[in-house]
């Protein structure tokens, strides 16, 4: 295997970067808007919407991720092993997301049907394209230092996704569709699935794969997968993605319904309305004149900037404290600010917004080390074992991702049912609801991260060992 632990250029780790914010465009997507999607603009009844995403994200998690990543191992061209799957899938991928988001006249079984159909294609593209590209991360330098610089980048690509999707899509959909959000997010999907293509484009032409397996490091599947159920990290790593992303499409699935139906509008008008006026005084004027797409746009916007600004930290309290002890503990801060929510009233808005603000930026310091230390897990095994299978261990990270995405999705849908939520009611919803909104953005999205805290008590690679495994790894290279 070469030796691999130069420094890499700006050029390269934003190349790198820009790949996930054209993946972020859809999954931001997925986990902001596709539950409020098929209930609210789609048509679908709520236990129908659960049902859909709750089974096809299963099969995906569990059917196409392992597939992928036991593929995309054992592929060999020019560009290497994961650039060339980047290549292949940003055209279809740009495709089938607009596809998924569009509204068909068919009848309500030709809708299930499509949207069956859509939603399956579209999980298996985003796999085939977003699992490639995390396991390149892993190969594009040795050096676990450059490797949270990496995620730095990356993440905050991240972040300007996020920004775009759950600040300013919702008021762009409702002015591209002139008030019809069916009209609306096909028209505003089309054009990031345009943006999106491109910057996979970029991504695959500037980066470059330079962690090269020698031939004697090549395994067969069977010892792929025993490597994997006896790699202990690797376990703890799917458990604790799986957690994470059921709490961020949880909360992130309710907030609009959390705008909706719990927020105080007239609170909420007053509050924003000197906000809007001095945007519209230095030329913003994205938010519209409806006060609830407005405020939610905004109070993701105070989130997503102060995450930014908290990513900012991670990289070198990680490099001082460890990865494993800068996201368990931060990750406990952060969701202290999410149970803060069960206490605020509709008519608290200030507090409600101060609250998301705190959340996200202890929140951000986290977020690059969770894909920072698959890599060190796919390290670990090398160091382990010596075989390295870049991309199935990386598996664990999408199938967490989805499992994650499904679960947490299903679980807004279902909650919201069994409080008797009723979509588009001119009637507006029942306390009952209100509650179990509430409970959606404070709770129940706590008990999963509480439980991920919990579980890195039992994750061995801790500063030192990080420190142990990259000089071994070096020595092993260089000879």
């Amino acid at each position: 295997m070469k030796s691999i632990s130069k420094k890499l250029s700006i050029t390269e780790k934003i190349g790198y970067s820009l790949g996930d914010l054209a993946a972020n465009l859809v999954f931001q997507t997925l986990m902001t808007y596709l539950a409020y999607f098929y209930t609210d603009i789609y048509g679908l009844q709520a236990d129908d919407a659960t049902a859909l995403m709750f089974i096809v994200g299963t099969i995906a998690a569990f059917g196409f991720n392992p597939i992928v990543g036991a593929i995309a191992d054992r592929t060999k061209s020019k560009w290497g092993k994961f650039r060339p799957w980047i290549l292949w899938t940003a055209v279809p991928l740009g495709v089938i997301s607009v596809l998924a988001f569009t509204t068909p006249d068919f009848s309500y079984k030709g809708k299930v049907l499509y949207a069956v159909v859509t939603y399956t294609l579209l999980l298996l593209l985003y796999a085939s394209s977003n699992l490639p590209y995390s396991a390149l991360s892993g190969v594009i330098t040795g050096n676990m230092k450059e490797r949270n610089s990496i995620s730095s980048f990356r993440f905050v690509a991240v972040m300007f996704a996020q920004f775009f999707v759950q600040v300013f899509m919702l008021p762009i959909i409702i002015y591209a569709g002139e008030g019809d959000k069916a009209v609306g997010i096909e028209i505003v999907m089309t054009w990031l699935a345009i943006i999106g293509t491109i910057l996979l484009l970029i991504t695959f032409f500037t980066t470059k794969e330079r962690v090269i397996p020698k031939k004697e490091q090549e395994s067969t599947l069977r010892e792929d997968f025993a490597d994997l159920i006896s790699n202990k990290p690797w376990v703890i790593m799917l458990i604790l993605t799986t957690l994470t992303f059921i709490s961020l499409a949880m909360k992130g699935g309710s907030y609009v319904y959390y705008f909706e139906n719990f927020i105080d509008v007239s609170y909420l008008t007053n509050f924003i309305s000197p906000i809007l006026e001095f945007l519209s005084s230095v030329g913003i004027n994205f938010f519209g004149n409806d006060p609830v797409s407005a405020g939610f746009g905004l109070f993701n916007a105070g989130g997503i900037i102060f995450m930014i600004i908290g990513i900012g930290f991670s990289k070198p309290l990680a490099d001082k404290y460890g990865k494993r002890n800068v996201f368990g503990w931060f990750l406990f801060i952060s969701t202290l600010f999410i149970l803060l929510f069960y206490f605020l009233k509709p008519t608290s808005i200030a507090f409600i917004f101060g609250a998301q603000i705190l959340h996200g930026f202890f929140y951000g310091i986290t977020i690059p080390l969770l894909w920072a230390m698959i890599a060190d897990v796919a390290d670990f095994s090398e160091w382990k074992n010596n075989r390295r299978a870049t991309a199935i261990i990386f598996s664990a990270m999408m199938v967490g991702l989805k499992l994650g995405l499904t679960v947490g999705s299903s679980l807004v849908t279902q909650i919201l049912s069994s409080y008797g939520y009723v979509a588009n009611s001119e009637l507006g919803q029942s306390s009952e609801v209100v509650l179990g909104t509430k409970l959606l953005v404070s709770v129940y999205p706590s008990i999963p991260f509480l439980m991920g805290v919990a579980l890195l008590f039992f994750y061995e690679i801790n500063k030192s060992m990080e420190s142990q495994i990259e000089l071994d790894l070096k020595q092993r290279r260089n000879n």
